[in-house]
């Protein structure tokens, strides 16, 4: 629905407007009633605070939109509300540039190893604001070691390797800083069951034998931090061995105090190193119930006479909260236990930022080293940790570290391989994505874990326009007071709505007003997509920005057209009012049907090949036996040369099957003649389709031609002369035959004359060899042969 109004102005404004809101403007969709909703919409809305911008019909939140659409409607540069944000840098010490050797001394307050220190950053909602952070480790800077020790029966021989620790790791951290301070702090359990034996005389001395061992303590604080190696070994010899009935020991108790009692401990703002030395594993929150005792830790320090006092009142600490603590007091730990052990407190290790593990020898005789490589470890990395950010306040790093080795995301907080003297840099981006609700402004801190040192950041939002301040409470223009004129609008009070505050929000559903928001007196208000405002409708606002109603009663819409391939008009058209606009050279409800025949060209340049017709951009073949995109596939056709042979035949040499027809078939083409087959038309130097062809007639003669279809003629190109066979040679062939059956007797003679050959040889031999095989007796004849039987006669018997 397109309303025309008379004055020109007005309506290439309203023109304007109605253009902006189909092409999706953000600014628009947010239905913005005042400057302050308008400006928090996105970093590129502005308001145009010209009391005389809107025409007739128009919104109040037709004010808001893109700067380049307020300036096409008219709106003057001048009246556009579009605050900015800024960065303002309130204090930027440069970082220290010393040397160890150097002969000034400079207390810890005085080193600055990060820059910026303090900046007041104007965010604007959807603009960030970004600003780069350096980052140097000083030389020589001071440190605090605090060594926490299980003092356990396990730990024995331990004690006596530390019992010399504070010279000789005195002497080694002086090759990195002059100044350090080392103190020493041991822990058990706590003192009671199970945890420990109950009875007077283990209460006394809890180890077995004839060990001598002092009464078991939850965690005692022996010596505050200094800088005498010395009274550090001195106060370490007079420990003794305790004991107690479990294997986990009760640590994390002794952690807790150590972070939070400062005083007790002489934490100095410098780097803190905690040393946490045992062969066991901890205890943790929860486990307290053993010993009956469930109140939370409650992460506050109870030192009386430098001995945990309530160690049979509160719980073990739980691992976050022993993190959080750790924390906020920029204590670095360092986890000293034995190889049985380190897979334990690799985990723990992974849970608590700027953390090492290090293996103790079973007799930590490897202490030393085990501090130096730990404290290299953690110093050569630095992350950067911000508190808690305001409501809707989102924040970026980018890290920029040595030989330009870029980083984003939670790699972008930190930087590795760091060594003394050197510089990196991080890009902090702060982004606001509404105003806060209670406070205009907050305070942000960033620091790098483990150091003191920290960049505070004030944050103000800006949530209205400067022409606010210039408002008319209870303004006549706003309809009888009913609203605040600021900015050239209504911004109306509590209760109130309409272009002019016109409205009540208790009237907006009497049934006077609803007439006027149902369409031909239907029973639907604004179509069921809007409320009825004043006796007009607003039509609702969907999650997606790019879809919209629109029309007197909410009637329209721009995403419920037909769709094809799954795509809104499919994709080549607009959705207008439910109804597809499509572009040029498309057709059909859903824009799927193109007009564009390219597509149904054949090789012959003919649309369909001439036997269909092209229907959005496909076709139609109008022969069934034709078939593929263009028509040209034809699995039954005889083919081009076969389908014209006989024409061809009949008109350039008057013969073949339709030679007696051949006026009435075969006036379809143009024939021309050439003299041999170098005349015919070639495809290379032709700019349409040709068909070469070579047939045979009944007289087996060849004949060639060539088929083509220029500008929609038909022309036949014919070689005049017909290519026939020879007659055959008859005595050539009659010889042959009778050398071949001469040749073929002769050699069947020749194979039979040489198998008797061989077969007689082998007869002869045979005979020979039985020859000389032969015995012959000269005595007897060899044909003779004795009797079988010899008969006597008993008369002659003996005589």
């Amino acid at each position: 629905v397109l309303e025309v109004y008379v004055d020109y102005h007005g309506l290439t404004s309203r023109l304007s407007f109605l253009l902006s809101l189909t092409e999706g403007s953000i600014c628009i969709k947010a239905n913005a009633q005042s400057c302050g909703e308008c400006i928090q919409v996105a970093e590129s809305c502005g308001w145009c605070a010209d009391e005389k911008f809107l025409t007739v019909g128009e919104s109040k939140s037709a004010r808001c939109d893109d700067l380049e659409s307020l300036k096409k409607r008219n709106c003057a540069v001048t009246k556009i509300e579009n605050p900015r944000g800024s960065i303002s840098i309130n204090e930027n010490k440069p970082v220290t540039n010393r040397k160890k050797d150097s002969a000034d001394k400079l207390n810890p307050g005085q080193i600055t190893q990060i820059q910026p220190q303090k900046l007041t950053l104007t965010l604007r909602t959807g603009e960030p604001q970004t600003f780069d952070l350096k980052f140097k480790r000083a030389e020589d800077y001071p440190i605090d070691l605090y060594y926490l020790m299980d003092l356990s029966f396990s730990m024995k021989d331990d004690l006596e390797n530390v019992k010399n620790l504070g010279t000789d790791l005195m002497a080694e951290m002086q090759k990195i800083t002059s100044d350090f301070k080392i103190g020493f702090g041991s822990f058990v359990e706590k003192t009671v069951m199970p945890y420990i034996s109950t009875t007077p005389a283990r209460l006394i001395n809890p180890c077995t034998g004839n060990q001598n061992c002092t009464s078991p303590f939850s965690y005692k604080n022996v010596l505050k931090l200094t800088d005498k190696g010395d009274e550090f070994n001195r106060l370490v010899s007079q420990q003794q061995i305790s004991g107690n009935l479990d294997s986990p020991e009760g640590g994390f108790d002794a952690i807790m105090q150590v972070a939070v009692c400062g005083e007790h401990i002489g934490w100095r703002d410098v780097t803190r190193l905690l040393v946490f030395s045992t062969d066991a594993g901890f205890h943790f929150a929860g486990d307290g119930k053993l010993g009956g005792i469930v109140l939370p830790n409650d992460g506050k320090c109870h030192l009386e006479n430098n001995m945990y006092t309530m160690s049979h009142y509160y719980d073990y600490p739980s691992i976050a909260h022993l993190v959080q603590k750790l924390s906020d007091n920029n204590i670095q730990t360092i986890f000293a236990v034995t190889e049985e052990f380190q897979p334990v407190y690799q985990e723990l290790k992974n849970l608590i930022p700027k953390s090492a593990v290090g293996t103790l020898s079973s007799n930590s005789s490897n202490v030393i080293k085990l501090i130096i490589d730990a404290y290299n470890s953690l110093s050569s990395e630095v992350i950067l940790e911000n508190t808690k950010l305001p409501e809707g306040v989102s924040i970026t790093y980018k890290s920029i570290c040595k030989n330009g080795v870029e980083a984003t995301g939670e790699n972008g907080r930190k930087c590795s391989n760091i060594s003394i003297g050197d510089e990196v840099s991080f890009k902090i981006s702060i982004d606001s994505q509404k105003c806060p609700s209670h406070s205009k402004n907050e305070t942000i801190k960033i620091r790098p874990l483990g150091f003191t040192e920290e960049v505070e950041i004030v944050l103000n939002f800006i949530c209205d326009c400067q022409c606010a301040k210039e408002g008319e409470p209870e303004s006549e223009k706003c309809h009888e007071g009913n609203g605040t004129f600021e900015c050239g609008a209504c911004k109306c009070n509590e209760g109130r709505i309409g272009r002019l505050c016109e409205c009540s929000k208790d009237e907006v559903r009497t049934e006077d007003l609803d007439a006027n928001c149902r369409k031909d007196n239907g029973t639907d208000i604004c179509s069921n997509n809007g409320d009825c405002v004043c006796g007009t409708c607003e039509c609702k606002k969907r999650e997606n920005p790019a879809e919209i109603y629109s029309g007197k009663y909410c009637e329209c819409d721009n995403f419920n057209c037909d769709r094809s391939n799954n795509k809104l008009c499919g994709g080549h058209g607009r959705c207008e009012c439910r109804k597809c606009i499509c572009d040029a050279n498309y057709t059909g409800s859903a824009c799927d049907c193109s007009l564009d025949t390219s597509t149904c060209l054949a090789k012959n340049g003919q649309i369909c090949n001439g036997r269909g017709t092209c229907e959005c951009g496909i076709c139609k073949c109008t022969d069934a036996k034709f078939q593929g995109p263009t028509c040209e596939i034809c699995p039954t056709c005889p083919g081009v040369c076969v389908e014209h042979k006989d024409c061809v035949q009949c008109r350039a040499f008057g013969a073949g099957e339709k030679k007696d027809t051949c006026q009435r078939d075969c006036d379809y083409f143009k024939m021309f003649k050439v003299k041999d087959r170098d005349g015919l038309p070639q495809p290379t130097d032709q700019s349409f389709p040709l068909t070469h062809c070579k047939q045979r007639d009944e007289n087996d003669c060849w004949f060639y031609y060539t088929y083509a279809i220029r500008n929609q003629t038909k022309e036949v190109f014919v070689v005049e002369q017909l290519e026939c066979p020879a007659g055959p040679d008859i005595i050539p062939i009659v010889a042959g035959v009778v050398a071949g059956i001469v040749l073929i007797g002769l050699a069947l003679l020749l194979i039979w004359k040489l198998l008797m050959i061989i077969h007689d040889r082998r007869e002869f031999a045979k005979f020979e060899k039985e020859k000389m095989n032969a015995k012959w007796d000269t005595g007897e004849n060899p044909i003779y042969k004795s009797a079988v039987t010899t008969v006597v006669n008993p008369k002659y018997e003996g005589k």
